[in-house]
């Protein structure tokens, strides 16, 4: 479902073949790369659908780039066609694919490039399917299952929802962008039973005063470090909110909590899925492996290095605590800028925090915190509320206040560009 509109899978059956016979009369072959800026619409869903077909290959471009940006990322991968525009005009009279060969790359998708430059990753059909496999051991699967999609479709999450939803036989309802107040009606209706957001996104479905989502079997939670204050706000209103960890390199989910537990849950902590290995690196970092990973981003090891920091507790649970090179020393101590984040984010005030270690001449780095305050409050009695919570040196050394924080189109948080 896209714009309100309902399409069948019968009918996107014919339209996806359409499509690919447009794209062959435009020199589309197998192996090629087809990239696209198309919307959260039917149109993308068909295109999704129609390059198997070819046996060519979809590359989804971030529709916020600047034209050089886009320019730079067609060039690296080699991009035969650029669809800009639903597709009309000639239909080459071609055979068309049935079968697909399990290795073969289906998608190739940029990293979200949260602390360097976003780089490509092959996603092949084992793996997507890999993963669209997991998560229904994990979430299970309803005929009548609705799963809403309000993420962006050039990120893994979001199209995650549109391949899994074809391999299941169930509804994808795609939002065009996000909207808190969208949402809420979408859950309030009754209708939908799934849905993907990501921490910030939840904070102001929060601050609509959302609670209400009657046939909500689980709300996907990811992208990063969750508050707590979120976690205990879903469970004190009973609503399914199910952290979940993943990224490009691992078609999605490789760690979820299952929806019988979400409710129960006191902290934001994932179990790994069905297939997936989970190990933590001497310094910290999530090591991760398992059918769904790419297999260009294995490491010689055997293992795919996330970058990201995290901890196993004894039930085998992954908490992600956040990046490795994000990790601030000061004074010879290491200190997590998210921790710092959910410190200051239970704060009545904060709407939003970020945090990141900046030069000193006395402790190698400060912490350094921004916020964007819902309500005044002030620098002393923020930093007096992080006292109460943090250890002295996770502390910040102060506390600016700013109009907004940088994060991508998923919501996450670029720290590297808050100094800038």
């Amino acid at each position: 479902m896209a714009g309100g509109r309902a399409i069948s899978y019968a009918g996107l059956e014919a339209r996806a073949a359409a499509t690919a016979r447009r794209l062959a009369a435009l020199g589309v072959r197998p192996g090629d790369r087809v990239a696209t800026t198309l919307g959260a619409g039917a149109e993308f869903v068909e295109l999704v659908h129609s390059l198997p077909k070819l046996g060519a290959v979809l590359v989804p471009l971030n529709t916020r780039l600047t034209t050089g940006e886009r320019r730079l990322q067609i060039a690296d991968v080699d991009v035969r066609l650029v669809v800009d525009e639903a597709l009309t005009g000639e239909e080459a009279d071609v055979a068309l694919s049935g079968t697909v060969e399990p290795a073969a790359t289906q998608t190739l998708l940029f990293t979200s490039g949260t602390s360097a430059r976003p780089k490509p990753v092959e996603l092949t059909y084992r793996n997507h399917a890999a993963g669209a496999i997991a998560s229904a051991w994990n979430l299970g699967v309803a005929p009548d299952d609705q799963w809403l999609c309000v993420l962006p479709l050039f990120h893994v999450g979001g199209l995650a929802i549109v391949l899994r939803s074809a391999v299941y036989g169930t509804t994808a309802v795609l939002h065009e962008r996000f909207d808190e107040d969208a949402v809420a009606e979408a859950l309030g209706d009754g209708t939908v039973t799934l849905v993907s957001l990501v921490p910030t996104m939840l904070r102001r479905l929060r601050d609509t005063g959302f609670t209400r989502a009657p046939r909500l079997r689980a709300a996907l939670l990811g992208g990063g470090p969750i508050p707590s204050d979120l976690i205990e706000w879903a469970r004190d209103r009973k609503l399914p909110v199910v952290p979940t960890y993943g990224m490009t390199e691992t078609a999605s989910q490789v760690a979820t909590v299952a929806p019988d537990e979400a409710i129960s849950a006191r902290t934001a902590a994932a179990r790994p899925l069905p297939g997936v290995g989970i190990r933590i690196a001497a310094n910290g970092e999530i090591l991760v492996r398992g059918p769904m990973v790419a297999p260009g981003a294995m490491a010689h090891d055997g293992w795919l290095h996330t970058g990201d920091t995290g901890q196993l507790d004894d039930d085998g649970l992954l908490r992600v605590e956040g990046r490795l090179k994000d990790v601030i020393v000061t004074g010879g101590e290491n200190v997590s800028p998210a921790e710092v984040e959910e410190a200051l984010s239970a704060h009545p005030a904060v709407a939003d925090a970020g945090v990141v270690g900046s030069p000193d001449s006395g402790w190698g780095e400060a912490v350094s915190a921004f916020v964007v305050l819902r309500e005044p409050a002030t620098e002393a009695e923020l930093i007096a509320h992080c006292r109460e919570r943090l250890a002295p040196y996770k502390v910040p050394k102060r506390v600016e206040q700013v109009g907004g924080l940088p994060r991508n189109a998923a919501g996450k948080l670029l720290r590297d560009q808050i100094l800038h």
